[in-house]
Parts: structure tokens; sequence; C-alpha cells
């Protein structure tokens, strides 16, 4: 049985889907909120996230949404960047019924995973549970010197990117490939083991274009400080120059 660990607001207007979720998260001991509306989920979140200025917090902080992306009220892209802005470390999962590969990068862009309906609850349980796993590693010790690589440095205590001495604001998910990169030197590394070590995929799902976006996402934020850094071994994987 998976032992969550954190509390998960729920954002799903379909209550039938938001019950499920809700009594999946609960049994696998994670605490659970609701909201069926944006405007919902932006009221909870004034309630228990610390506001990105004040740090100001009114109850017990949120881990982890799950973000239906069509609400009644607005876009949960949308809610998700606004969740995200207020507290830059909440995991973001989307869920959708949009599965065109447009729809999937939009998704991705402001969030750590998707998943599209129908869906396995137990999944979506699993995939949330990888997610946290990445996204809060608890191997990290606070006296661990940064990882360095080149001009890029990686304050593996403050979870923070600097290259050429410049801040690179990534994703958590952004964070987590990058440090495997870096770990792993000049060394070219499968798309697989990429999927298996950081984002937890036992089985590499044939369609997945998951890395190849996130690559993408890197190199956009890190080519911008300097000469490109990420390499790319057709068919085989990626590595740092």
């Amino acid at each position: 049985m998976t032992t969550g660990s954190g509390t998960v607001l729920v954002v799903e207007d379909e209550e039938s889907i938001a019950d499920v979720l809700a009594i999946a998260l609960r049994y696998h001991r994670f605490e659970v909120m609701t909201a069926g509306t944006v405007r919902e989920a932006l009221i909870l979140a004034e309630r228990t996230l610390p506001h990105a200025r004040t740090g100001s917090l009114g109850g017990t902080p949120i881990d982890a949404a799950l973000l239906d992306v069509m609400l009644p009220d607005g876009d949960g892209r949308a809610l998700g960047r606004e969740l995200r802005a207020r507290h830059p470390d909440l995991a973001l999962v989307f869920l959708t019924a949009r599965d065109a590969p447009a729809e999937i990068v939009g998704a991705l862009g402001y969030g750590d995973d998707y998943i599209t309906k129908p869906f396995d609850v137990d999944v979506v349980v699993a995939r949330l549970t990888a997610v946290l796993r990445r996204t809060r590693p608890t191997d990290v010790l606070p006296q661990r010197p940064p990882l360095r690589y080149g001009d890029l440095e990686l304050d593996e205590t403050t979870y923070s990117v600097r290259r050429a001495g410049r801040t690179v604001e990534l994703t958590p998910t952004e964070y987590a490939l990058l440090r495997f990169l870096v770990r792993n030197g000049g060394r070219i590394v499968p798309k697989e083991q990429l999927l298996r070590h950081v984002w937890q995929y036992e089985h590499t799902p044939p369609e997945s274009t998951v890395v190849e976006t996130y690559i993408s996402y890197l190199r956009r934020k890190l080519d911008a400080l300097g000469p490109p850094v990420i390499t790319t071994r057709r068919g085989v994987g990626y590595g740092l120059a």
C-alpha cells in the first residue's frame, strides 16, 4: 500500500470523479481538499498556501494540486500558474480529456505531470506520489556542497540553479532533470533511464514525449545565458556538453 505524505488539493467539477479521487487519496493516507471551480480553489489557496511575498499562512500548507484543465469558470492551466506563483514549490498534476500533443505540451509548461481521462485512479495516486518524491527529495543533506558542471551550479539545499553566476528559474521537474544530467557529467543518458530516475516510470510509455518536452524547456532557459549546454544523441538520449 502506498503511504502518502502531505496535503493534496483536488480541483474537479465532476463530483463523481472528485469523490473517487478523494477516497483513493485518503485511503493512501493523504490529506485531501476539494474544489469544483477556479474560484473555490483560489479561496482554499488563500487560506492555506503561504503567499510568495509575505510568507503568511492561514492553514495547513498544500503540497500538491490535481487540476482538471476544463473547469466551469476558467482554465486549469491558468489556475496552475496562479497557484505556482503563490507557492513555487507546489507540485502540479493536470487531469485532462484532451490528448492532443499541443494540449499536453501546454499543460507540461506549467505543471509536473499530466494524466488523460479516462484514467485508473491507482495510476493517478502512483503518478502523484512519484511527482512528490522527485519534487520533495529526502536524500539531500543540508551540508552537501553544490553540484557543478562547467558554469552550472546547483544548490541542493535551496534547490536553486545558477549559470555563469546568474539565477535560472526552474520548475521542480526541470530541476530534477538537470540535476540528474549534472550528476552524470558528460555521459549520454538514455531516455529510458531519465524516465525511470526522474519520472519514476518503471515501463516506458511508447508514445511518451515528456523527456523531449522538458529538455526543450531546459534548453530555452539555459541557452539564454550562454552557449548550448545540452547535447542530443539521436535515438539514444541526452547529456551535457
